[in-house]
């Protein structure tokens, strides 16, 4: 028997408005990877960020995805930053080998720069299942993932204003 994935009803977003947010794309698996991003920034959009604080960068693969959400992150110019990309799984463990890296790599990115890095990557059996996580809506996980975002940058900095009270 097969696990089944059970969603809970997507929460409300948080506020974006006065936060900043890089959006970093793979351009691998393209047609999947660019409906991410839409899905992104509609989320962004919805929690009112500004268009002018959300910069959009590209890297040409999911492997690329930490070395360049580090460097973001590194800037100081970023509340969050939002990682996109697909890998679907081949006849070779290279899947493997590539998803773990990406996973390890944005956490690790994340816990040594102190910035929010949020994991919206796809990894799937086939391109049948990364279109149906890239469809428009609440489901797109590319708006999964900015969501995300968006509540760490607000954790993070109603963390930094009660340390700046206490």
């Amino acid at each position: 028997m097969r696990h089944q994935e059970t969603r809970a009803p997507a929460a409300p977003l948080a506020g974006a408005a006065g936060c900043r947010f890089a959006v970093i794309v793979s351009r691998f698996n393209e047609s999947i990877t660019s409906a991410l991003r839409d899905g992104a920034r509609a989320a962004l959009a919805e929690a009112g960020a500004a268009p002018s604080d959300i910069e959009e960068l590209q890297v040409p693969g999911a492997f690329e995805l930490p070395q360049a959400a580090r460097r973001a992150a590194e800037t100081g110019r970023f509340d969050a930053i939002v990682c996109l990309g697909c890998v679907i799984r081949g006849d070779t463990p290279h899947f493997e080998y590539i998803a773990s890296a990406v996973a390890h790599g944005i956490m690790d990115a994340a816990g040594e720069t102190g910035v929010p890095i949020a994991f919206g990557v796809l990894t799937t059996d086939n391109e049948a299942q990364a279109a149906e996580r890239a469809q428009p809506g609440r489901g797109n996980k590319g708006w999964e993932a900015a969501a995300a975002a968006i509540d760490m940058a607000r954790l993070f900095r109603t963390l930094a204003e009660r340390a700046r009270r206490s």
